[in-house]
């Protein structure tokens, strides 16, 4: 079973939502598409997966097994930042990247404000009756939560996550990142605008759909 079941195949355990093709795995884990066929065929050579019309997996126990191994390497080799924004895809409620992370995924990366590598929160909406089964999830990553930013010489590693606890989420995704809406997105941006003013014409490059209102219009003419 181990000989089978290392980080990139107990990663794809994880990640598998019945029904999916190996390019949405592939997705979801932000890894070739190339290293996720192979892992696929080796756990299916073994019996975890079948695929018929779509993924699934043969067993919740070897799912459990394969979150346990990953998060005993989490906890000796903490996840890099990037890692860190795939963990939440191993759990089992639904979340929204949010805050600055839905600027970041929005701009598909484009717009980094406010962190650093030494000092980087990930701010994830979540529903008010997962938050327990989201704390220790991330627990057992060794990864520290809170409601709020905390400072950096409160935590033990630069990596720290921040709930948003919600009564209900709307996800939308971008390039495999569930997020809030975009115009959830963009309302935040417009409350923090001197942070955000950047992003909001970044955006307004980026979508040809994109109706932002006169006043930012004017204010954008303002600026040049």
């Amino acid at each position: 079973m181990y000989e089978v079941l290392d980080d990139t195949a107990a990663q794809i355990l994880l990640a598998i939502q019945s029904g999916d093709s190996i390019r949405r795995v592939a997705q979801h884990l932000h890894t070739p598409y190339e290293t996720a066929r192979r892992a696929v065929n080796r756990l299916e050579d073994a019996g975890y997966v079948r695929y018929d019309e779509g993924l699934d997996v043969v067993d919740e126990h070897v799912r459990d097994a394969a979150r346990e191994l990953v998060a005993t390497s989490a906890r000796v080799s903490p996840p890099s930042i990037e890692e860190a924004y795939v963990l939440p895809q191993f759990g089992d409620w639904p979340f929204a990247f949010t805050r600055i992370d839905a600027v970041y995924v929005w701009t598909q990366g484009g717009y980094q404000v406010g962190r650093e590598p030494e000092d980087y929160p990930l701010f994830i909406a979540v529903r008010e009756q997962d938050v327990d089964a989201w704390e220790a999830f991330f627990e057992s990553f060794a990864l520290p939560t809170a409601f709020e930013r905390q400072l950096r010489d409160e935590i033990a590693g630069p990596l720290q996550i921040v709930l948003e606890p919600r009564p209900s989420l709307e996800i939308e995704y971008v390039e495999g990142y569930p997020v809030i809406s975009r115009a959830e997105t963009i309302e935040y941006m417009r409350e923090n605008y001197a942070q955000f003013q950047s992003a909001l014409a970044m955006l307004d490059r980026m979508y040809d759909d994109l109706e932002l209102d006169s006043n930012y219009r004017e204010r954008e003419r303002a600026q040049i």
